[in-house]
């Protein structure tokens, strides 16, 4: 089978690497449930705002600012919410959780979607680098501080990435999160987007004799402005050699996330990893109970100092 022919084959969920958001939902009736979605400024977080209230969905979306959330919210058809949630500031987090607990809002799905990536140079929030920080300590933060609200059958749905496989060769290192003893762009990604797959495993963990669910999907490789902070010359010629074969539309790179977060056949799925809507196998390191768990303690700590800043 040729490799175009591979890209376009569906899987055993009947999806794969050409379904669309739009796609994985269709025929779903999402009425009743209220969705969060950080990120839901552009690229996939708009697009999955978008699909899910198609589909009746209350969406909460989140932005760095209001001014960015409202505009979002407001460009979409449908039931929505717009709050503020700067990942990488607590204080902020901190007032995003309080504002749907004050609203009494029960939250059937939370979809940790925002995410920064490949940073040229180290560069740190409350003494933390700044990849880790945001894309793992941020939505761990916002994700723990809402677990309350999750209804009985809730669904926890982390963005991670297959940069996963570019973390450090033991996965996390505890001794260098603020990156002064080294720091390389990819490599931090990569330990950023472990980080993702390692609290979804233990969350996951945390779930189990309950009806609640958490999993970690990889959303493929897309033309997004995630890459807003890399160096414009790498950027146009890793897409210049991935375009047209290889390269998702925004619409397919919603799809994983939107069929983990609303599809019946992922009722009950946990601890999974997803990727073209379907399950696949994260590395080693990603399935390393041990490391999760160690990883779940020192994120309760850093998250313990920084909520008091």
């Amino acid at each position: 089978m040729s490799l175009y022919g591979m890209l376009r084959r569906n899987g055993i969920s009947g999806f794969g690497y050409r379904s669309t958001a739009e796609d994985v939902t269709e025929g779903l009736s999402l009425t009743g449930k209220t969705i969060l979605v950080t990120g839901c400024n552009s690229g996939l977080g708009l697009e999955t705002m978008k699909v899910l209230c198609k589909r009746g969905a209350h969406v909460i979306g989140t932005a760095r600012t209001l001014e960015k959330a409202n505009a979002a919210t407001r460009s979409v058809e449908g039931e929505t919410t717009a709050l503020a949630c700067e990942l990488s500031e607590p204080s902020s987090i901190r007032e995003c959780i309080a504002q749907i607990k004050a609203n009494g809002t029960n939250v059937d799905t939370i979809i940790a979607n925002a995410g920064i990536m490949a940073l040229p140079n180290l560069q740190k929030k409350h003494g933390y680098e700044l990849q880790f920080f945001t894309n793992h300590i941020g939505h761990f933060i916002l994700v723990t501080g809402l677990l309350d609200q999750l209804t009985d059958h809730g669904r926890v749905v982390i963005l991670s990435s297959e940069a996963h496989q570019a973390a450090p060769k033991d996965g996390i290192e505890f001794d260098n999160l603020d990156g002064n003893l080294s720091y390389s762009p990819w490599r931090a990604y990569g330990q950023s987007k472990l980080a993702n797959l390692l609290f979804a495993k233990e969350l996951a963990r945390r779930f189990e004799g309950t009806n609640k669910t958490a999993n970690a999907i990889h959303p493929g490789v897309i033309r997004t402005n995630l890459g807003r902070s890399m160096n414009p010359f790498l950027i146009n010629v890793l897409l210049k050699m991935a375009d047209p074969v290889f390269l998702k539309t925004i619409a397919e790179g919603a799809a994983t996330q939107c069929f983990v977060a609303a599809h019946p056949s992922c009722t009950g799925m946990n601890g999974q990893y997803f990727a073209d809507s379907n399950v696949a196998t994260p590395s080693k390191l990603a399935k390393n109970l041990d490391l999760a768990k160690k990883l779940w303690e020192r994120s309760e700590e850093i998250a313990g100092s920084v909520l008091h800043v």
